[in-house]
């Protein structure tokens, strides 16, 4: 079996593959000979092994690592179950602090099984993969090897006996798609076969973490640039995507990144055939999300820009200035390719060669128009204080304190049991001083409207008040949607929620329905449209909601106060896809 050992500082031949036995992407230990001094399941953390020299416990010194008893008469083994299936092409083998019972020499075999019960040791579908190698102490060993597809088994041979510190195993994975096309998923996810291809720095922590499921468990399993010292710097991430889509909506996840977020981030998408589009000219990329900013340890939802007419293929996160983010969710349907190209995306998955002009899982697709309809439509994305601060002000709590927009001030209320989040929002009024308006709190008792969980619904109308900003508060049970603090929070609260739709004004006086946006928010969590903004009435669902509205008005129905326009729909009108609840 033909291998090639692979120089260190040659490492990036593996950077843009995936790790497939990481822990993070749902890699196990199945079975393992022996774990006497340290176990196993250490091979396979994200971290990098620590030193714990001088500490012993009641068999011995300390390792992160698997150490097995001295004195094998053959070999010890261990069985590793990948998180995804795919194309194996490359291992590292790390030794790090075993320094005289290390294991001498490894090899690895291989296969494939979707049996319920799991492959034994003397299982005869094992092929091997990796001859047997020698390694050497306290160093990283890499290996690549022709490209193995069709694998979601390891077995991990060490001779005779001894110590490792993590084995990587790197390849691609074997996509997961729905059956539809007209689904909604990650593109960006890595078991959608997408693969971050380029970052500019990762002195914290690897880009390729971005793409992982979940949220992690602290700063250590997201990408973190270093400081930087220089105005105007950036820092950056390219994406490829699993499959060419048309995209919607973007979640940008800062999670336990609560001092050291970055401040903005924007994103664009491009339409490329090589695996690395860095050297790709800037106007071949299209700003999809305009700088925005961001927040602390809480899940970000956007709706993405100038996406309807084209796939893409990859996407560029751009950071501003530095900082951490823990996952990056690219949300949309997949293009349909032409028939040559479908085919190919059938055959066994192969690794890149290291260079722009890589083979690639998926291939560009020529920019053609996505499927029609009534109108456009426009994903309701939950809301957040980042999304919504261009149309107003989000009125929420916060859990975590240290997951409050910066800014805010925040003091400890009602002797101890309470923390007062203080002027989230101040009240506007632009009328004239013989207007005769007051401000005031009334109550709006609001029925559900016919819209059902996963369904689209027109918006017809939209008001405005010129003169005042307006805040409407559930009033009743409900916990915030996404409090958006920390790992534990849910998307929705249950039974109570309602719809938020906004609009900027257009150079006409009405609303530009260019920029219409859709947030879905939860009884926690209260909104104040700016002056001016063009908004549609409250539209609920599930079940009825009263809110509380504070408001400036002269009262007597008077066109100051509100300003109502129907909405042309002879082209069709805009609908809010509603998500399923």
């Amino acid at each position: 079996m033909a291998y090639e050992r692979v120089p260190l500082d040659k490492s990036y031949d593996f950077a843009t593959s995936i790790e497939l036995s990481s822990v993070a992407l749902g890699g196990r230990v199945v079975s393992v000979s022996d774990e006497f001094f340290a176990e196993a399941y250490n091979l396979l953390l994200v971290e990098p092994a620590q030193s714990c020299k001088g500490q012993f416990g009641p068999k011995g010194a300390i390792y992160s690592g698997w150490e097995s008893r001295r004195h094998n008469p053959t070999y010890d083994w261990c069985i590793i179950k990948l998180g995804a299936a795919g194309t194996i092409f490359g291992f590292d083998v790390d030794t790090s602090h075993f320094n005289g019972n290390e294991a001498p020499e490894v090899s690895v075999d291989a296969l494939f099984s979707t049996e319920e019960q799991e492959p034994r040791v003397d299982d005869a579908r094992w092929f091997e993969i990796l001859p047997k190698v020698p390694l050497g102490p306290n160093s990283r060993h890499l290996f690549k090897i022709p490209e193995t597809p069709g694998v979601n088994y390891v077995k991990l041979n060490m001779y005779p006996d001894g110590g490792i510190a993590r084995f990587r195993v790197y390849g691609l994975v074997k996509p997961i798609f729905p059956d539809s096309e007209t689904d909604i998923l990650d593109l960006a996810h890595v078991l959608a076969g997408g693969r971050v291809v380029f970052t500019s720095d990762q002195h914290f922590g690897v880009g390729s973490n971005l793409i992982l499921p979940g949220r992690g468990k602290d700063m250590g399993d997201g990408w973190e640039t270093k400081r930087s010292r220089q105005k105007g710097h950036k820092d950056w991430a390219i994406i490829k995507l699993g499959a060419a889509g048309y995209l919607e909506q973007v979640e940008i996840d800062t999670a336990h990144f609560k001092g050291n977020f970055p401040e903005s981030c924007e994103v664009h998408a491009t339409n490329s055939t090589s695996l690395i589009p860095e050297d790709q000219p800037e106007d071949a990329w299209t700003l999809v999300l305009p700088r925005t900013k961001l927040g602390p340890h809480r899940r970000h939802f956007f709706q993405l820009e100038n996406v309807h007419d084209s796939a893409f293929t990859h996407v560029r996160v751009t950071i501003y200035p530095d900082g951490g983010i823990k996952r990056v969710r690219v949300l949309g349907r997949r293009a349909k390719l032409p028939a040559a190209s479908a085919a190919a995306t059938t055959a066994p998955v192969t690794a890149p060669e290291p260079s722009d002009s890589a083979s690639d899982i998926l291939g560009a697709v020529p920019a053609v128009s996505s499927p029609s309809s009534s109108g456009p439509t426009i994903p309701a994305v939950p809301l957040t204080p980042e999304a919504f601060a261009p149309f107003g002000k989000v009125i929420m709590g916060h859990s975590d304190p240290d997951a409050v927009p910066r800014g805010t001030k925040v003091t400890s209320a009602n002797n101890g049991t309470a923390s007062k989040f203080h002027k989230l929002a101040l009240l506007e009024s632009a009328y004239p001083p013989d207007s005769g308006a007051t401000t005031g709190i009334s109550v709006y008792r609001c029925s559900p409207i016919s819209a059902k969980p996963g369904g689209r619904w027109e918006v017809k109308l939209l008001e405005r008040h010129p003169y005042t900003n307006q805040a409407f508060i559930p009033m009743g049970a409900g916990s915030a949607l996404a409090n958006l603090g920390g790992a534990e929070d849910s998307l929705q609260a249950p039974g109570k929620a309602y719809l938020v739709i906004v609009s900027k004004n257009g150079e006409d006086d009405k609303p530009d329905l260019k920029t219409m946006r859709a947030f879905i928010a939860s009884a926690g969590q209260g909104i104040v449209y700016d002056t001016g903004i063009w908004h549609h009435p409250m539209a609920v669902l599930d079940t009825d909601m009263d809110f509380a509205c504070v408001e400036t008005q002269i009262g007597n129905g008077d066109k100051a106060d509100c300003e109502v326009i129907d909405l042309d729909g002879s082209a069709g009108y805009h609908a809010i896809q509603i998500p399923a609840l």
